[in-house]
């Protein structure tokens, strides 16, 4: 498991040090860094897996994460040409990856100390490691399937275009106890995430068919009311938001212990109450010993989170928040977090200005006289 993310002259962090927990809750205004701190860790993995590391530098542009010139990487107000980004795990390894920046000819070299090949055994350099980007596929007539990226490695892939074929594979493998949808379902990947479906669309029932001469899989969507079945539709016919989530429950609901599971915006296209059960199920998957960051700005998400800590799913200090913003200082601007903390009653602490607090503040605005700043 990672402890701790340092970052420093990274993009909009002069310098932090970013301690992370079995499930670690990145909230912000847009732009203030928390899609950062994603990044760093997603910029290492693809230069890992493009061959660049751990002797050439990093992959600034890739299948996961696309950050431009070196310049773009740069702290702007950087005092001196380095910049870092260190990794520390909770099985004692530590990595720090140091490169010097150029400013003539604008490119970054690898320097500094010598990075332990240990480091390279654990997430997120290894298959045990998902990723699902805020931009997720939506319905398709037809989907992606790949024998090398789904059989071999296990991946769903970062916009989820692999999940149907994921699921068609794996569907009958058994899900974690902690993870079931009630007792009275199979207990096998397919059930379940159909069952967590439920928390979306009601009755949601899944049915695959691949196509492996095209690579390709079909999904359709049937619903069931009672003892009344419809006819089966297209995933283009039914409503957005059950497609969009699919990647995130079936990821969830079998990524194995030790894996580290990122997800971006996973109340997209979701009710309220589907947000507030994806905020569990997230909180499910660390108690099986999947570490889970997510970033997010949906109060409901953070509400499951908290729900989860009061129901005992998951212990408070294996549970951390931060909240990024940004402040001006000596004339530099740069990112910085307060991480509010939880107890076992899912309280929390302390509530930034801006940490999931607008609906207090509309409220307030609401209840004041007509025309009278709050």
């Amino acid at each position: 498991m990672i402890d701790e993310i340092l970052l420093r002259n990274f993009k909009c962090f002069e310098s932090a040090s970013i301690p992370l927990r079995e499930l670690t809750l990145l909230a912000g205004l847009n732009g203030m860094g928390k899609s950062s701190v994603i990044q760093s860790l997603l910029l290492l993995r693809q230069s890992y897996l493009d061959g660049l590391l751990p002797g050439t530098g990093l992959e600034l542009n890739g299948s996961l994460v696309q950050l431009g010139a070196a310049k773009d990487v740069f702290y702007e107000d950087a005092q001196g040409d380095e910049f870092e980004i260190g990794i520390a795990w909770s099985e004692g390894i530590r990595a720090n990856f140091v490169l010097r920046y150029h400013r003539e000819s604008d490119v970054l070299r690898l320097g500094g100390p010598c990075i332990p090949r240990e480091c390279f055994d654990v997430p997120p350099f290894t298959d045990l490691f998902h990723y699902l980007r805020a931009e997720r596929l939506g319905p398709r007539t037809a989907n992606s399937a790949s024998d090398f990226h789904v059989r071999e490695h296990r991946q769903i892939g970062s916009s989820g275009e692999y999940a149907e074929h994921f699921l068609y594979e794996f569907g009958d493998q058994s899900v974690d106890e902690r993870l079931l949808h009630g007792k009275d379902e199979p207990k096998n990947l397919r059930s379940q995430v159909q069952a967590w479906l439920h928390e979306v669309s009601p009755g949601t029932r899944l049915h695959l068919e691949i196509h492996r001469q095209m690579d390709i899989v079909n999904l359709q969507y049937s619903f069931v009311t009672g003892d009344d079945r419809s006819n089966e539709y297209r995933s283009t016919s039914v409503g957005f938001g059950i497609t969009y989530v699919l990647p995130v429950l079936i990821a969830a609901l079998s990524a194995r212990p030790g894996s580290l599971l990122i997800v971006e915006n996973p109340e997209a296209h979701l009710h309220p109450q589907g947000q507030v059960r994806i905020g569990e199920l997230l909180v499910r998957a660390a108690a099986t010993g999947v570490q889970v960051i997510v970033e997010t700005h949906s109060d409901h998400v953070l509400n499951g989170l908290r729900l989860a800590v009061y129901g005992k799913m998951i212990d408070a200090d294996r549970v951390a928040m931060h909240f990024f913003s940004r402040e001006r200082d000596a004339g530099r601007t740069r990112s910085r977090f307060e991480s509010p903390s939880i107890n076992k009653d899912g309280r929390l602490d302390r509530w930034p200005d801006g940490f999931f607090d607008e609906w207090d503040k509309s409220l307030e605005r609401l209840l004041s006289p007509a025309g009278q700043e709050v």
